[in-house]
Order: structure tokens, then C-alpha cells, then sequence
């Protein structure tokens, strides 16, 4: 079950990256909208209902959950380059995708959703000083966290969800 909740690893927050590991980071995370559309393509109605894991999200709960999570995640990064350590809001993921939305919108919506977010927000991370990459937010759950393990947080998480589609399908045989 661990393999299949976490198939790139558990996230390990680093204490800060270099700016090699920086860039790797943001190419990730520019990469995470072409690498889920990849992933999603060709599948049905019944397969995008189908579980990653036992007791998990639809595959289409997963293409919606990644613009919610990416969405807040480039508000977050605003809020820590003009704010002094604001405390961000945290949200339930799991209720988020309970909703209808989550339930019924076509997964191509989230898609071009996602790639919307990421045009911006990559444009942001590009332009962002090393010191910028310093600065901090307050997560209520995590607790201070500079830009950098925010970064290094989101390439993880554009990797974890585009491997429990891709395994799937491997598992399945799709």
C-alpha cells in the first residue's frame, strides 16, 4: 500500500536548494501539466472512475485535485514575496474532492486549468532572486517554510500524482 499511496517517495523537505536543484525543481513543475495531459489521454469515462488505490481518489479526482493544490500553491508563493511570513490558509483536500465539481467536470477543464496556473506561475519562479527563495511563509500544518522547500514541496507533488495515473495504467494494463 505504501508503493502505491507514495510511488515517487514520501516528500523530504530539504533545507534549502542549490541553484542547480533549484532550476531541476521549476523545470518539474513546468513539466507537470504536459506530463498529466500525457498520462490521462486516451482514457475512458470508466477508467478516469477508477481508483488509484484502495480506498483512494478516481483518476479524475487526481486531474482535478492538482490545479485546486496549484492554484493555492502560486497564491501562496505571491502572498510570501510581498508579505512578511503570512500564515497561508491550509484547505481539506479530501473534502475538496467530495465536491461536484470534482465529481463531474470533464478532466480537460483541470487540464487547461492547470496549464493556465502553470504559464503564470512559471513565469514567476523564472523571475524570482535566490533571495526571494529565502523568503517564508507560515503553514499551519508544516510550519515555517522558505520558498525553496515550498519549490522542492510542488515538483514533488508534480511527479506523486502523475505516477499513481501512470501506475494505474501499468497495473491495468491501459
Amino acid at each position: 500500500m505504501e508503493d502505491l499511496r507514495y510511488p515517487v517517495g514520501r516528500f523530504s523537505r530539504p533545507d534549502s536548494l542549490t541553484p542547480a536543484a533549484r532550476r531541476d525543481a521549476i523545470d518539474l513543475v513546468a513539466q507537470c501539466p504536459a506530463n498529466l495531459r500525457a498520462v490521462v489521454t486516451g482514457l475512458d469515462e470508466a477508467q478516469l472512475e477508477t481508483s488509484y488505490r484502495p480506498d483512494g481518489w478516481s483518476v479524475r479526482q487526481l486531474v482535478h485535485h492538482v490545479p485546486d493544490s496549484h492554484a493555492n500553491a502560486y497564491i501562496r508563493f505571491k502572498l510570501a514575496l510581498t508579505e512578511d511570513t503570512p500564515t497561508i490558509k491550509t484547505y481539506d483536500e479530501a473534502a475538496w474532492a467530495k465536491l461536484p465539481d470534482s465529481q463531474t467536470t470533464p478532466v480537460e477543464t483541470s487540464l487547461v486549468m492547470l496549464e493556465v496556473i502553470h504559464d503564470r506561475w512559471i513565469r514567476l519562479l523564472q523571475a524570482m532572486s535566490a533571495t526571494d527563495f529565502e523568503r517564508t511563509l507560515n503553514h499551519p500544518e508544516n510550519g515555517i517554510m522558505s520558498l525553496d522547500q515550498m519549490l522542492a514541496m510542488y515538483a514533488w507533488h508534480s511527479r506523486h500524482h502523475v505516477a499513481h495515473i501512470r501506475n494505474l495504467r501499468q497495473r491495468n494494463g491501459w
